[in-house]
């Protein structure tokens, strides 16, 4: 047991210099190329405006991201949290796959195994979502009649929800005392305030928090 832990202790450690060299790297080309662009072409943006313009953009994709990485990170583990957070994509593959994978292998959340699991899915699914960019961008102008017909419009406009609401139907299931105050609350909002729907990622916080505190209230009870 432990060579087991020092084993996945080294394993980890590895992960978090290599993931930490990539997102670097990653962050600095990111940055860079349209900088360099601009300097080439001769078209830098004016410091002031750009310093308004990144303002106004951080301050609703800054409280994002801190959001989604303490939220994100403990689902899919270390190796799982450097893909993801590199290749994107969360909420609509990575996350669902991580999930899904989990199930089929009857891994536990925070135990080495599922750490591996979770790690060999968003590969996996990095990989496939790759393959399928190249062949849909070899394919697209032969498909755009049908990418863009009124008649699929409305389904491809709908991917995501359907994804997560068959995906967090099984959740829900497992636990519908934990569920559903949360869930009820989180639909009224939606109704009668539809502006909250652009703001999914921010009203995990709230959702979230009170989820815990009813499960944590139901565990003093004796009622989990």
């Amino acid at each position: 047991m432990n060579d087991k832990n020092q084993f996945f202790e080294e394993f980890n450690r590895g992960l978090h210099r290599i993931g930490r060299i990539m997102l670097i790297s990653a962050v600095i080309l990111l940055v860079a190329l349209p900088f360099v662009t601009g300097m080439i072409y001769g078209v830098m943006p004016d410091l002031k405006g750009f310093l308004s313009g990144f303002a106004k953009v951080g301050l609703i994709y800054i409280p994002v991201a801190i959001v989604e990485f303490l939220v994100y990170t403990p689902m899919l583990g270390v190796g799982g949290s450097y893909l993801s957070f590199l290749t994107g994509n969360l909420t609509n593959m990575k996350i669902p796959c991580a999930m899904n994978a989990r199930d089929i292998a009857g891994t536990k959340a925070g135990t080495a195994e599922d750490e591996i699991v979770s790690t060999i899915s968003v590969a996996t699914s990095a990989i496939t979502t790759t393959l399928v960019i190249v062949v849909g961008v070899i394919l697209l102008v032969p498909l755009q009649p049908v990418l863009q017909s009124e008649t699929l419009l409305p389904a491809f406009n709908n991917v995501v929800p359907a994804l997560f609401g068959a995906l967090g139907l099984k959740y829900f299931a497992k636990s519908p005392k934990i569920a559903v105050i949360p869930l009820v609350l989180m639909c009224l909002l939606c109704i009668f305030v539809p502006a909250a729907i652009g703001q999914t990622s921010l009203l995990l916080i709230p959702s979230g928090g009170l989820a815990l505190l009813i499960g944590f209230l139901l565990f003093k009870k004796g009622k989990l």
